[in-house]
């Protein structure tokens, strides 16, 4: 007859739980796998089997799960994987806030569609740009990077370690300026090209001031704004994937301080 007793119980417990809490973390805030498109339950099937891969490679804890440090740790292993998803979370915004500014100096601010990832309403180009970032995002194998960056992470950063130090919380912090610098370098090409035609039509408005800039200006815009989009996109996507490839360098450094 096998027989269990509650110390190894709670030992099996605590190897089980403390990766899994790091492994739904990621997860829950790294982009794709938290689209709501994939359901609850395939969710916490892939966190479980991700868990399960990589369980012989972990040693023991050493804590109780029913402890005081045990729930500390238990947290500090979800915050650590929340911050690894969120690191390549913010290249997503930056690309959204690109999208943002194209489609308001285009005209298209008033045009909103509905954005299953985030459940609210977004600009057309920045949900455009949004399920393009995701396309090179998955073409560049980035999930897989990512998840491998999480593997690795439980050998940088074990559990029962402290929380990340003050040099990995720097670099998520300056990595998040990157939602500014990046999104506007993104938007810029058609941001200046969009310029040029207004102060072409404000010219043209100036030299004919019979000529009606309202029905003629919006479609102008419009039509300039889409052609440079589409000239653009062969140096929109190079830009994205540099994105990335920082995004997964700043996860490597989160991860081993």
């Amino acid at each position: 007859m096998i027989s269990v007793t509650a110390a190894q119980l709670d030992l099996w417990m605590a190897s089980f739980l403390f990766p899994l809490a790091r492994v739904m973390g990621l997860i829950a805030a790294a982009p794709v796998f938290s689209n709501r498109a994939f359901v609850m339950r395939a969710r916490l099937a892939l966190g479980l089997l991700i868990t399960f891969a990589i369980l012989p490679t972990l040693p023991p804890s050493g804590l109780s799960v029913g402890s005081w440090p045990g729930t500390m740790a238990l947290v500090q292993q979800m915050l650590i994987g929340i911050a690894l998803g969120f690191t390549i979370r913010i290249v997503f915004a930056a690309v959204d806030l690109a999208g943002e500014l194209i489609g308001l100096q285009m005209g298209l601010g008033f045009a909103m569609f509905y954005d299953p990832d985030n459940a609210s309403q977004s600009p057309v180009i920045a949900e455009f740009l949004g399920l393009m970032a995701t396309l090179i995002f998955l073409s560049i194998n980035g999930h897989l990077m990512l998840l491998a960056v999480l593997g690795n992470s439980f050998e940088w950063w074990p559990v029962g370690a402290d929380l990340f130090p003050a040099n990995g919380w720097l670099a998520i912090a300056r990595w998040g300026s990157t939602v500014f610098s990046a999104g506007l370098m993104l938007a810029l090409p058609l941001i200046a090209a969009l310029l040029v035609v207004n102060i072409a039509l404000a010219v043209l408005t100036r030299a004919a001031p019979a000529l009606n800039l309202f029905a003629i200006g919006f479609p102008v815009t419009l039509i300039a704004g889409f052609v440079m989009l589409m000239l653009s996109l062969s140096f929109v996507a190079p830009a994205m994937q540099r994105l990335f490839e920082y995004g997964l360098e700043t996860v490597a450094q989160l991860a081993m301080g």
